[in-house]
């Protein structure tokens, strides 16, 4: 039998307390890969990524002088996570967002937070995710983060760890619902044996979301994802959001802005949008209000968007939540916002804009994880124990030209 042999040893495990004693959760699951051959494990698991590959759930890297699409990793042995610990989960990331969306809604307008000295006005200001032109925006109903990515780690004790924030145009869910779709053709008998937390209803609980940003009165409201193109990395997932939910899939090429109003370019004419989910970031939305040499995006955008004609999903500025520097600070953010300590904790995290911290991370470059706290999707990053001594060198020098662009964690 497959599992026969393994160990967990003393870090740990998702499917075992000890050798040859799965979790009770992991039981039926264990059985059922323990009666396969290794031959009949491999076939499953070469038969779901072509199934993912017919499905074109694929994704580009940047990096890739080829160019070449990918398709999405996929474990045929599912990661269980119990009801209970999920709750859990749950709760936690409630309390943080919540936070975070207070803290937003703070820097665009009072800014209280900073004014009371509880996070370094400088840290605010120098984000490049924080934005002037959407100073005292108000979004409907003050929510900025509509749609969150936040980034989980074990411990090797088990425990949870918040490995970063993403509000600004968060990605993954639609490998989130074909990998369960798939899954589900993979181990048929324990979906029907298991209670198992349904995701299919996402893209219908997506659409009432951002349904909800438009007063009741307006009829017939017009839902559109504003998506780069077809050669963004995530292109995938911004075609297949529209086709589930029947919005339409937009470039900033289809939109205009027209009398006061953003609007779509269709062969009736040019017809109203409403709600726009953008899958752009903020510079690249508006080539007036942010970068002017954007083609992305729609000029006069933000101008509508401010006078409350249009919503977009997520708010605008929502990047200065992204940059890991603040993301050192949102135990203070609950605390401040909501009187209370963080369910789940930061990963620990060492500043490089302080000099005794800074001095740590270039002492310990090949034990740490060094992150530009402006990047994301693992670009920007040095990973020091897999690191050449070359690259460890150069980040030395990237890290004291530039401390407040860089934090390390173990």
């Amino acid at each position: 039998m497959l599992f026969d042999a393994y160990d967990p040893g003393d870090f740990f495990d998702e499917l075992f307390l000890s050798q040859g004693q799965p979790r009770p959760e992991a039981e039926l699951l264990v059985r059922r890969v323990n009666a396969m051959s290794l031959v009949e494990l491999q076939q499953r698991q070469n038969a779901v990524q072509n199934a993912l590959f017919k499905l074109g759930v694929t994704f580009n890297v940047y990096s890739d002088n080829q160019g070449t699409e990918r398709i999405f990793p996929f474990d045929v042995i599912p990661r269980i996570v119990p009801g209970h610990e999920w709750e859990w989960i749950e709760k936690g990331l409630k309390q943080r967002i919540y936070a975070i969306n207070c803290f937003i809604h703070d820097v665009y307008n009072d800014q209280k937070i900073l004014n009371d000295g509880v996070i370094p006005r400088h840290v605010v200001e120098s984000a490049p995710g924080f934005l002037k032109p959407c100073m005292g925006l108000n979004p409907p109903n003050n929510i900025w983060c509509h749609i969150t990515g936040t980034d989980l780690v074990r411990d090797k004790d088990g425990t949870w760890y918040v490995l970063e924030d993403n509000m600004r145009c968060p990605s993954g869910v639609s490998y989130v619902l074909e990998n369960r779709r798939v899954m589900k053709n993979t181990f048929p008998h324990l979906f029907a044996a298991m209670d198992i937390a349904a995701v299919d209803d996402y893209a219908s609980q997506l659409l009432e979301t951002l349904l909800n940003l438009v007063p009741e009165t307006l009829i017939n409201p017009r839902v559109a994802v504003l998506t780069p193109g077809m050669y963004n990395s995530a292109y995938f997932e911004h075609s297949f959001l529209a086709q589930q939910m029947g919005a339409e899939l937009v470039e900033g090429r289809d939109l205009v802005v027209s009398d006061g109003y953003l609007k779509m370019r269709t062969t009736k004419g040019l017809e109203r949008v409403d709600v726009v989910y953008r899958r752009i970031d903020d510079d690249f939305i508006d080539p007036l209000a942010f970068r002017p040499d954007s083609l992305l995006g729609v000029p006069g955008l933000m101008e509508v968007y401010r006078s409350g004609r249009v919503a977009l999903a997520n708010a605008l500025g929502t990047g200065v939540a992204d940059d890991k520097l603040v993301y050192a600070y949102v135990p203070q953010m609950i605390r401040y916002y909501l009187d209370e300590d963080q369910l789940i904790p930061n990963v620990p995290t060492y500043l490089c804009e302080d000099e005794t911290q800074q001095a740590h991370v270039l002492d310990n470059l090949d034990q740490l994880v060094v992150k530009a706290t402006n990047a994301s999707g693992g670009y920007g990053m040095l990973v020091g124990p897999h690191a050449t001594a070359e690259e460890r060198a150069e980040f030395g020098d990237r890290i004291r030209a530039n401390p407040r662009g860089y934090i390390a964690q173990p």
